[in-house]
């Protein structure tokens, strides 16, 4: 390779700052082991508890985030917008769920890896923008939705650490998304 002058000067600082960008941090591998409940923490006022929660089945809202591509995620993976994640603020890390947008009946599985959302106590997760994509709500930004922790099988688990969608979930039935309507209503939702 025949390079001028100023190529040959500038080639050592280039790579330099292409080794600059992975920002030195130390990512931990995708990986569904060891889980991680951690410690209860306190933020902008609200302590969180961290706990196994096996029948966890809340309604409320969702939204998504996004642009921190490359961040570090609460339990020390790269977060990747367009991956299916999310953030929840109490279940281990990581957990599967099923969440359903109560608007369209659209359901899809997601793997939570991070910690949030932590501005309104009615908002119950945090989709990346990919699970956002792939359940229709990214044009939207908030939606109701029911948030159901599941136990997939290692295929749609293996899919989701790979940053793939996991299989298409059927929609829920009109009577059923109706009734999770009136329940979110009565609650003052």
């Amino acid at each position: 390779m025949n390079l001028s002058p100023i190529a040959r000067f500038a080639l050592p600082f280039a790579l330099l700052a292409l080794a600059a960008c992975g920002g030195g941090r130390d990512y931990r591998p995708v990986s569904d082991v060891p889980i991680r409940i951690g410690p209860a923490y306190t933020i902008r006022g609200t302590t969180y508890t961290p706990a196994a929660d096996p029948a966890y089945d809340r309604l409320g809202y969702a939204s998504w985030y996004g642009p921190e591509s490359g961040s570090q995620t609460a339990n020390g993976e790269r977060f990747r917008p367009d991956w299916i994640t999310a953030a929840h603020t109490t279940l281990p890390l990581p957990t599967y769920v099923e969440v359903t947008a109560l608007d369209t009946g659209r359901r899809i599985l997601v793997r939570i890896n991070d910690r949030g959302p932590f501005s309104d106590s009615r908002r119950i997760i945090d989709l990346s923008r990919g699970a956002a994509q792939q359940l229709g709500i990214r044009q939207k930004g908030i939606v109701p939705v029911r948030v159901r922790r599941v136990d997939p099988p290692e295929e749609e688990r293996r899919k989701l650490r790979e940053g793939k969608q996991a299989r298409e979930l059927p929609r829920v039935p009109e009577a059923t998304l109706e009734r999770l309507r009136a329940q979110m209503q009565a609650a003052g939702y």
